[in-house]
């Protein structure tokens, strides 16, 4: 390309200047963490779809009506979303620059998430005794496919939140931290929406049919 010769004192023509891109601090990783966060969606609504088709295909077996305890599953809905509240009270403490605040709340919703996985697994444990496991018909594969897949995803958002636990204390609240805060916050609200769902059409409307 030829060089361009001006003479002193003038201004630069539009092609000579170089636009300059500024960006964010950490805005790449909020988007690829929403991109990601879309494609769970895509996965949580494959396996909503399966029990769609699926939920009542009992195949001579146990039904929702005869399998689901709605007392005990409510009580496991509860832990959930109290774990959400207490995140948010993390995020708060979070923002106020409250380390040790931030570093309790988080405690507690680590607490409420291992509640929840436990009551799950006991439901888990309870129906494959009772002869009710994924294998024994479509209805219960779908099943299990659903609610054991929002299961492993609040076990690694588990492991996810000891793991900023650690990095908390050691570093504080700097900008990384409260930045991996912020998507973990994303992430475990994002299940809570996942879990009304499976409450609400696979234990509910499921135990009404």
């Amino acid at each position: 390309m030829a060089s361009v010769t001006r003479t002193e004192g003038e201004a630069p023509s539009f092609w000579e200047i170089e636009p300059e891109h500024h960006h964010e601090p950490g805005s790449s990783t909020m988007l690829g963490f929403w991109l990601y966060l879309m494609s769970d969606c895509l996965i949580f609504a494959m396996l909503f779809a399966s029990w769609g088709v699926y939920g009542r295909s009992a195949a001579g077996g146990p039904d929702a009506a005869e399998l689901f305890d709605l007392n005990l599953v409510a009580i496991n809905t509860a832990m959930l979303l109290f774990s959400s509240i207490t995140y948010g009270f993390a995020m708060i403490a979070a923002q106020e620059g409250n380390k040790r605040g931030t570093l309790g709340w988080l405690a507690v919703t680590g607490l409420f998430g291992a509640a929840f996985l436990g009551i799950e697994l006991y439901e888990f444990y309870h129906l494959i005794h009772e002869g009710a496991g994924p294998q024994r018909s479509a209805f219960l594969s779908s099943f299990f496919a659903l609610v054991g897949t929002h299961g492993l995803h609040v076990f690694f958002g588990c492991i996810w939140l000891v793991v900023l636990m650690v990095q908390v204390a050691k570093r504080g609240l700097i900008a990384d931290n409260t930045r991996r805060l912020a998507c973990l916050s994303l992430f475990w609200h994002f299940l809570d929406v996942v879990w009304i769902g499976v409450f609400t059409f696979v234990y509910l409307l499921g135990s009404m049919q």
